[in-house]
């Protein structure tokens, strides 16, 4: 039995609970968890926000832990080695997506807390790809966070082969943004970000920014008007689409990785004389996770955390919906 916290309604909070995982698959690898980050989409998970919650539900998609277990299949991977797992936790392994090296295109890829349990509990399981070494160098009880937001912010600086010269922005500074303004820095591009807090200005900077505009100055959108390479949409709002358009130099891309309910109204003619684009992405690859990971041992990346330790995971949560996360939670679980 599997000692783990759970919700059973959107209605309730997280409470212990037990379950039997059975067998362990021939493709798995059990691990046991010492941290698991939270992130938003767990609560939209146990709040059936997105309409695929199956209680009961234990939550956590961003572990740090240490193998304990493999299937007779899993490659790579020794008994005590430290992994990490994020937002997938398996995928077909023979499709297009996943023989080019996109599995977390794979259009069976299964959530890790998508109709199974996750990290909120003292073991997790997952398929051996998604199981991510973790590097030497970094430090693993502040790394959870990167196998969830840290990867979608970073896959497409590796996507669209962004360079050292190029200009990036990074919209909204919160759990993805701070960590995109990281990236960002250490790639050795210049910086932008963008925010609706003029108090987050120094903070910005202290995560390697250059300039920093308010989302909601006009003044502000109009004075970096095309100088913009690349623009990370990290945020869920609707902005004035628009505006961040006219921020794009010629070529240059919005992507959002937020969830913005909303449809995003670009007008055409202003994309075609600009050559500009639009496109979005979800998390990455097991290849992308394990480079990014490097990158950030390489650089000394890390979010910035706050710890709670697991007895206290509806505390922790409620500190996230309070929005006075600064500016990821992690979970100390062993």
């Amino acid at each position: 039995m599997i000692k783990a916290w759970a919700t059973t309604a959107s209605d309730k909070p997280l409470e212990p609970f037990e379950y039997d995982p059975g067998p362990l698959g021939a493709d798995d690898v059990e691990i046991a968890v010492e941290t698991c980050g939270i992130c938003h989409s767990d609560v939209s998970m146990m709040h059936n926000e997105w309409g695929m919650t199956e209680y009961p539900l234990v939550p956590g998609h961003e572990v740090i832990g240490r193998v304990t277990a493999l299937g007779t299949n899993a490659k790579g991977l020794k008994i005590g080695q430290r992994v990490g797992v994020g937002w997938a936790a398996s995928s077909c392994l023979h499709c297009q997506p996943c023989l080019n090296g996109d599995q977390n295109l794979c259009a069976t890829h299964t959530g890790t807390i998508v109709g199974r349990h996750g990290g909120f509990a003292e073991k997790v399981r997952a398929q051996w790809p998604w199981a991510i070494p973790i590097p030497e160098g970094l430090d693993a009880k502040e790394a959870g966070p990167l196998l969830c937001g840290g990867v979608t912010v970073f896959t497409p600086f590796r996507a669209f082969d962004i360079k050292p010269t190029d200009r990036v922005g990074a919209v909204g500074i919160g759990g993805l943004g701070h960590m995109a303004l990281k990236f960002a820095h250490a790639w050795g591009c210049e910086v932008t970000a963008f925010t609706s807090t003029d108090a987050k200005a120094a903070e910005a900077r202290s995560f390697g920014a250059h300039n920093v505009v308010n989302s909601r100055n006009e003044a502000d959108l109009k004075r970096i008007a095309g100088t913009i390479d690349l623009l990370i949409v990290t945020v869920n709002v609707p902005l004035d689409w628009p505006a961040m358009m006219a921020t794009l130099r010629p070529k240059g891309r919005l992507h959002v990785v937020g969830a913005v309910l909303e449809p995003i109204p670009v007008a055409a003619f202003p994309i075609i004389m600009g050559q500009n684009s639009v496109s979005g992405s979800p998390n990455g690859a097991p290849v992308t996770s394990q480079l990014m990971l490097e990158f950030c041992a390489r650089h000394n990346i890390v979010p910035q955390t706050e710890h709670f330790p697991i007895s206290n995971v509806n505390e922790a949560i409620q500190h996230l919906l309070d929005g006075k996360a600064r500016y990821r939670i992690v979970l100390d679980v062993a």
